[in-house]
């Protein structure tokens, strides 16, 4: 494991934060859903890699209490994004499946956010952006730590 008490090293760090949480901000105005929160939009794409998960999972998952989840559940399904089915194995859960319109929706938005990054890495010279393309990995690595 890397010791991050040098000068340079919580430097880089202090850079990177501000960096991932300026670029972030930039990527979450680029909604093609006004209507959605964040975290609504956070639990479709969580949906999205998982397939479905009930809403303890959710609230695991997305960081936030169960109550809020069944909240955001609630919100999602009256906009026709998710569904709540039976468990199979457990009758008193139910398990939430992102709907067809919530994959056209997400597919879209990452379409537009993709557009948006591809936009400003045209910016880059050639050098800086095979050095992005080499940090990526280790980006989304951190992502998932």
């Amino acid at each position: 494991m890397h010791d991050l008490s040098h000068g340079d090293d919580a430097a880089a760090v202090n850079d990177l934060r501000s960096a991932v949480m300026r670029l972030g901000r930039r990527l979450k105005h680029q909604r093609v859903d006004e209507s959605l929160s964040p975290t609504e939009m956070s639990v479709l794409g969580t949906l999205a890699r998982c397939g479905q998960a009930t809403p303890g999972e959710l609230a695991r998952r997305e960081h936030v209490q169960p109550p809020s989840m069944t909240r955001i559940v609630a919100l999602l399904e009256a906009k026709g994004l998710v569904t709540l089915e039976p468990h199979p194995d457990d009758r008193r859960q139910k398990v939430v499946r992102q709907t067809e319109e919530a994959e056209a929706m997400l597919e879209e938005s990452r379409r537009k956010r993709n557009a948006f990054l591809a936009g400003l890495a045209a910016e880059l010279t050639e050098e800086e952006w095979a050095k992005l393309r080499a940090a990526a990995p280790v980006l989304e690595k951190l992502a998932h730590l």
